[in-house]
């Protein structure tokens, strides 16, 4: 599933496409396309992993879920994955296997921006908040929850787990205050990073734990391990990552 680093750069790439008015509208997304035809899109904002097409009085959600992907200015894939195309005066986006959903634009006054871990609203301290409420939760749960870290996905959690040395299954409320100062932090340090690499196509050259099998750090083996309530895949060392219990 892309990350909230990956959405951004798809927002990049449509960008240019702010101000200008749609002329035709095609895909096998149950929404009701014709609505869009000759509106003018406003704005692209993303939260985390959702990506928002905002018009006049409606926003079209698009969410990439595992396999998700767009392209722009030509269909690169068949009619069955197609799931919206937007076609405007100087070219086109694509949407291939994704999940599209049609909202008001109350709506998008429900969302807590501050959520996100890239956004220039990101609150750090409501962040902190929503961990302490929470002491029973793993801390790999806690970063793949999009109302706590909005666009943290599974490579982010693994990395920034091994940066600050603590164990996937560890239990918030037996974590260090500065433990969790740190997880806040990293999440959005990762995130950046993450950004960068993926615009250099660097990235997995750069992964530490993530899908690897010997701990960097002092050589031992990393475990891997499905965890959390979500059973995501885990890659953390029993030596350097310290397991809070």
């Amino acid at each position: 599933m892309p990350e909230g680093p990956s959405i951004l750069l798809m927002k990049e790439s449509i960008q240019k496409f702010e101000g200008g008015n749609v002329l035709e509208v095609s895909g096998n997304a149950k929404i009701d396309k014709e609505i869009l035809i000759g509106k003018t899109l406003k704005k692209i904002k993303t939260f985390g992993k959702q990506t928002y097409l905002v018009f006049d009085d409606v926003a079209v959600r698009i969410h990439l879920l595992m396999f998700g992907s767009h392209s722009v200015d030509e269909q690169t894939k068949p009619d069955r994955q197609l799931r919206l195309a937007l076609l405007f005066p100087d070219g086109g986006i694509y949407f291939y296997t994704c999940h599209v959903k049609m909202v008001d634009s109350e709506f998008l006054t429900g969302i807590d921006w501050e959520a996100d871990v890239m956004s220039d609203n990101w609150n750090p301290g409501k962040a902190e908040k929503k961990l302490k409420s929470n002491p029973e939760m793993m801390v790999c749960d806690a970063l793949m929850d999009q109302d706590i870290f909005s666009g943290v996905g599974n490579i982010i959690k693994n990395e920034v787990l091994f940066r600050i040395g603590v164990q996937p299954e560890s239990f918030l409320g037996k974590m260090p205050d500065k433990k969790i100062k740190e997880l806040i932090k990293e999440a959005r340090n990762y995130s950046f990073d993450f950004l960068e690499w993926k615009r250099d196509f660097t990235l997995k050259k750069h992964w530490l734990a993530h899908t690897k099998k010997v701990c960097p750090k002092c050589g031992n083996k990393l475990v891997k391990k499905q965890t959390g309530k979500g059973k995501r895949r885990s890659f953390f060392c029993e030596t350097d990552q310290q397991l809070y219990h």
